[in-house]
């Protein structure tokens, strides 16, 4: 059951939930008791909670874990649980949106949670609190004006979720940059002006900014993890919050995600590697997990699960300044400048970092540029994929690890399904649609080893850059298997004509360029239309970036490329190389499927932004002896199917 965005427990499914995600219920009476329903996750804070389950007794601890529906709670002995027992099961409460919400409890051994260590501010990243006056937030908040004549050049129409202004110069939310020839008229707003004079005098910024992107966000709304682009701006970009605090998450390229408070009238900066490196974005949600104990304001959110409530969003208006770069970037970072991109294109990976870095620029990212449009072109299921789901006993739990959209996740309604996926803006999709679906990486699937059924992974392991990350992502599929459980894999084949017979992709080779793109990572028919040539900001092969063509004669294998440019594949046409990089024309309105800040890989300046995925094609039997040399497995059927290799494969 889902409502406004969390998801809620039925007494049906309670022991399901809790046994997918290790929480080890006991039958006997304990001190410890799982509170579900009543998590940070689904709006249910310690402010409301705590009060309720102290009716019953002391409170020795109230454990709340980050973006669960479940909580713990620990009372000083066992009688007092054992009485919140018989009396707060099937209590009904009221969340802070006002619904109501029914709690279900049970006892448990232990209530403890893994902690994680003391996190740091990503390198260069400062947080500045209450940098301005009230007065002046007010003064600043009523010099825009969000009613006037919308032909006005500083006005941009409402993107999705936000309203948004320029000045100085507007951004292009269409190709991630600005125009330098074409200032705004009027430069930024004079009520700026002693502002940014304090914080240069004072030693907060560095140079004064010449653009500035007014954003005012509703609650429930955020912004698709990016890096602003480099190449538009210099290092230091600066963001002022008014109106209403803000969780900003921050994430490394490795995977470290860092949680930091941006109070009310305080100020972001962003130099070095927090600028450059690490990507920033904001949650969609209406609220957000904040430290509970008084006095913490700004910083980063620890993980202690005993001092965790939540914290209701109001309207937020960002001022967020910049200083238009004249010349190319040359940061340290050319794996995600696109300056140096254009003449240090992406090569190989040698080493397990390289690889990580490579996806999370060339997969992760791009997926949540064009999360939007991408959906929009899912929707039709595969049909072996629908055959080996129906066959499924019914009430299996099945995982579909990497799920996209969602397309699969109700084609069987006598299943127990949930989706995850790397992408934040396809699980939201999934979410809009009440499709049970979790963010997460496909090496590391918050779900207890040997709690599935079935597992499906249609199209994802390709977009793994070395053989060992490919092999690991099979064994985590292995893991979640009970003995007996089985899995269905799909990749996309090198072989594009396989016995004398073309595939669907080869076959609607289309010469319509800005279209977009499909591959294989939700269709047995790949409409992907050719590459558009090389332009201003666009890779070609004059700009470093090789294009293979069929002329060329010969193809190359994982071995070959190491240490040499990854080439990019003309759609529709034969792969010449197992390891490459596919364009993604992206389409639909200026700003749906961008950030509300600059960010992104590989956009280009043209008309139609071109992002670009990098995949591993499999050659025939590689897929299967990957999954020949997991532990405890066997493949029970090896396949071709338009374009793809398929294995189902059996836990032992």
């Amino acid at each position: 059951m889902k409502i406004s965005g969390f998801i809620l427990i039925a007494p049906v499914f309670l022991f399901l939930f809790l046994f997918l995600f290790c929480v080890c219920v006991c039958v006997c009476v304990s001190k410890s008791l799982v509170v579900a329903n009543g998590g940070l996750g689904n709006g249910v804070s310690r402010r409301q909670l705590l009060p309720v389950l102290e009716k019953c007794g002391p409170v020795d601890a109230l454990l709340m874990p980050p973006n669960k529906p479940y909580s713990f709670v620990r009372y000083t002995t066992a009688e007092e649980a054992k009485k919140a027992y018989v009396t707060l099961n099937g209590k009904e409460i009221v969340d802070d949106l006002g619904q109501k919400i029914v709690l279900y409890l049970n006892f448990v051994e232990k209530a403890q949670w893994k902690e994680v260590g003391l996190q740091a501010l990503p390198p260069g990243l400062m947080v500045v609190e209450e940098i301005i006056s009230s007065e002046d937030e007010k003064m600043l908040l009523e010099s825009i004006n969000w009613t006037e004549d919308t032909d006005n050049q500083n006005v941009q129409k409402s993107l999705k979720h936000r309203r948004v202004k320029h000045f100085g110069y507007e951004f292009h939310y269409e190709n991630n940059n600005i125009d330098r020839g074409r200032p705004l008229p009027g430069g930024l707003p004079d009520t700026c002006d002693s502002i940014l004079e304090k914080w240069l005098k004072e030693g907060f910024i560095k140079h004064k900014p010449d653009q500035l992107t007014v954003n005012q966000y509703e609650p429930g709304h955020g912004i698709p993890a990016h890096i602003d682009t480099h190449s538009a701006f210099e290092d230091e970009i600066v963001s002022l919050s008014l109106g209403s605090e803000v969780v900003m998450d921050f994430k490394h390229p490795d995977g470290v995600t860092v949680p930091v408070m941006l109070p009310r009238r305080s100020l972001l900066v962003m130099t070095g590697e927090s600028r450059y490196l690490w990507t920033h974005g904001i949650t969609p949600r209406k609220f957000d997990t904040v430290q509970a104990s008084k006095g913490h304001k700004s910083g980063i959110i620890t993980s202690d699960v005993g001092d965790l409530t939540l914290s209701k969003r109001g309207i937020r208006t960002s001022f967020t300044f910049r200083k238009v770069r004249q010349t190319p970037c040359n940061c340290s970072y050319s794996l995600v400048c696109d300056s140096q991109m254009k003449e240090t294109p992406p090569s190989f990976p040698e080493s397990d970092r390289e690889a990580s870095q490579l996806e999370q620029e060339y997969v992760h990212r791009v997926y949540e540029e064009i999360a939007g449009h991408f959906s929009s072109t899912r929707h039709t299921p595969w049909p072996h994929v629908v055959e080996f789901l129906k066959a499924l006993p019914s009430g299996s739990l099945v995982a579909d690890v990497g799920c996209g959209n969602g397309k699969y996740l109700g084609i069987n309604k006598e299943l127990y399904m949930i989706g995850c996926d790397r992408s934040q803006g396809l699980v939201d999709i999934c979410r809009e649609r009440h499709l049970p679906a979790l963010v997460c990486d496909a090496l590391a699937v918050p779900i207890r080893s040997g709690a599935c059924d079935a597992c499906i992974s249609v199209a994802v392991i390709h977009h793994f850059a070395t053989a060992e990350r490919r092999v690991a992502a099979l064994q985590e599929l292995v893991r979640l298997l009970r003995p007996g459980g089985r899995a269905l894999v799909y990749v996309w084949a090198m072989e594009q004509e396989y016995k004398k017979k073309k595939s669907k992709y080869l076959r609607e080779n289309r010469m319509s360029p800005r279209k977009g793109e499909e591959v294989c990572r939700g269709t047995s028919g790949p409409q992907v239309s050719v590459a558009q040539p090389p332009g201003p900001g666009r890779p070609g092969p004059a700009s470093g970036l090789s294009s293979l063509s069929d002329c060329q004669q010969g193809g190359r294998n994982s071995r070959d490329v190491t240490k040499s440019q990854l080439p990019v594949h003309t759609n529709r046409t034969s792969f010449h190389s197992q390891d490459l990089l596919v364009p993604w024309h992206l389409k639909g309105k200026p700003g749906k499927d961008r950030p509300a800040e600059p960010g992104g890989a590989g956009g280009s300046h043209g008309p139609s932004p071109v992002f670009h995925r990098f995949y591993h094609v499999f050659r025939e039997g590689e897929l299967e002896a990957a999954c020949r040399a997991l532990s405890d497995v066997r493949v029970l059927r090896s396949c071709y199917d338009q374009g793809n290799w398929c294995v189902i494969l059996e836990k032992v």
